[in-house]
């Protein structure tokens, strides 16, 4: 089959290559001409465990092709998934201009007859099928006195994306489930065909209306956010009554109506997608003069927690960070990826800056990410053990596995103070206990050398 995918960023390009992957013809467009001319030279944009490899050879086979012309890029194509960013507003509900101007401009450019399907990729709120539909029409109806009859030559289905970053290809590849949005007959077989090789284990393709699959997307991200916060109430608990939050985690987690994933506790959730779409699904449901009371609460946990450790740093150094040199470890939001989107590493950086700390971090991956941030006055190590040079203390803000069994010693012999402030709980309370380290965690009992 041959596909369209408007957007070239995480999701779109996951998604381009992944369709190429099982045969499809694949033309990705982006108004971005660096960008394209990147990918169209063999340069992938992202960082994507298992993505380079698809890409490579889908391109070197001829199935993944890059162009910045949209009438060019959508000539031949029977789908067209628009992955384009949905950024929140000022008032926080998702801007839709990416996704309603591409539908203006399509608009002018699909002839009567010519059958395509315009799939919203993009995390969009309620009733965005409808309005890309309506100004589809408008605008061909404006560009041409027969644009009315384009009315049967094309359709508008919903398809939200329930990638996870840092396994997003084998999500693709393997998804749990498919969701599709629509009320064609005619777009539902050719999508179920579309998605037939990526279902060959029984894994469900649900079709339903569209309203009520651009809803699943809010309300899968929003309840997994709900995860995280709920656990990062109780390890505030935990500290309290002398409890420990890893133990009622296994606890909790044994219980099959609960499940063992997003109940790990830490400093906070960040990335492109957990924040906006929790904030937009509230936003959605005040437009409906509905008060959202569990995600407001949400967002108010998620915000606190992201500084959580910042007061318990300062209380260690006698309320006085100035001059003191905090070593960083993680900065992207979560390991596997090198997206620093909403990452609470950033929120700490720059409240320990405010506090007048110096700061040397290192991550794998999202570092040069970190390094066209303006305004952000750091030093950024080569690696991880650099970062401890004569630092003071140790936060450990992204869970790498790298930072899981470290040179414990080469640390004490680098640090000017043996202090570990652990925002992913990645080390063990019994491994610490001997090592020496003043070693403080989320919701287990600090261990004081």
């Amino acid at each position: 089959m041959k596909i369209a995918v408007v957007g070239t960023g995480y999701v779109g390009l996951v998604t381009g290559t992944c369709f190429a992957e099982t045969g499809n013809s694949v033309t990705c467009i982006d108004i971005d001409a660096m960008k394209i001319e990147k990918l169209s030279g063999g340069q992938i944009t992202i960082y994507e465990p298992g993505l380079e490899k698809l890409f490579l050879r889908n391109q070197r086979e001829g199935r993944l092709k890059f162009t910045t012309n949209l009438e060019e890029g959508i000539q031949d194509a029977k789908v067209i998934f628009l992955a384009l960013p949905t950024p929140p507003g000022d008032d926080g509900t998702a801007d839709l201009k990416y996704i309603l101007s591409v539908a203006e401009d399509l608009g002018k450019i699909i002839k009567p007859g010519d059958y395509k399907i315009i799939i919203d990729k993009s995390t969009v709120p309620v009733g965005t099928a409808e309005k890309v539909r309506d100004i589809i029409l408008k605008s061909a109806v404006k560009a041409s006195p027969n644009g009315g009859d384009l009315e049967r030559a094309f359709d508008v289905i919903s398809n939200p994306e329930f990638l996870r970053e840092g396994v997003a290809v084998e999500d693709f590849m393997k998804p749990d489930r498919v969701v599709i949005g629509t009320q064609s007959e005619k777009a539902r077989k050719i999508m179920a065909d579309l998605f037939a090789p990526f279902l060959r284990q029984g894994n469900p393709i649900i079709f339903m209306d569209e309203k009520s699959a651009e809803l699943t997307k809010y309300a899968a991200n929003s309840f997994l956010a709900t995860k995280i916060s709920f656990m990062n109430e109780i390890a505030r608990l935990c500290e309290l009554m002398g409890a420990d939050v890893d133990m009622v985690r296994r606890g909790m987690g044994s219980d099959d109506r609960i499940g063992k994933r997003f109940l790990f506790p830490g400093i906070g959730y960040g990335g492109s997608c957990f924040p906006k779409d929790v904030e937009a699904l509230s936003r959605s449901a005040a437009e409906v003069d509905y008060d959202f009371k569990i995600l407001n609460a949400v967002m108010k946990v998620n915000e606190n927690q992201k500084l959580y450790l910042v007061p318990r740093i300062k209380k260690y150094f006698n309320n006085n960070l100035k001059g003191k040199k905090i070593a960083i470890w993680g900065l992207a939001f979560k390991p596997n990826t090198d997206d620093i989107r909403e990452a609470p590493a950033l929120y700490i950086i720059e409240e320990l800056l405010r506090q007048g700390a110096a700061i040397s971090a290192f991550d794998p991956e999202a570092m040069k990410n970190a390094k066209e941030l303006t305004g952000i006055k750091i030093e950024f190590a080569e690696n991880q053990y650099d970062a401890l040079m004569g630092c003071d203390a140790l936060l450990i803000a992204t869970e790498w596995n790298e930072f899981r069994t470290p040179d414990f010693d080469k640390m004490k012999s680098l640090m000017k103070n043996k202090v570990i402030f652990d925002g992913r709980n990645v080390f063990d309370l019994e491994q610490m206990k001997g090592l020496g380290f003043y070693y403080e965690s989320i919701g287990r009992k600090t261990i004081v050398p």
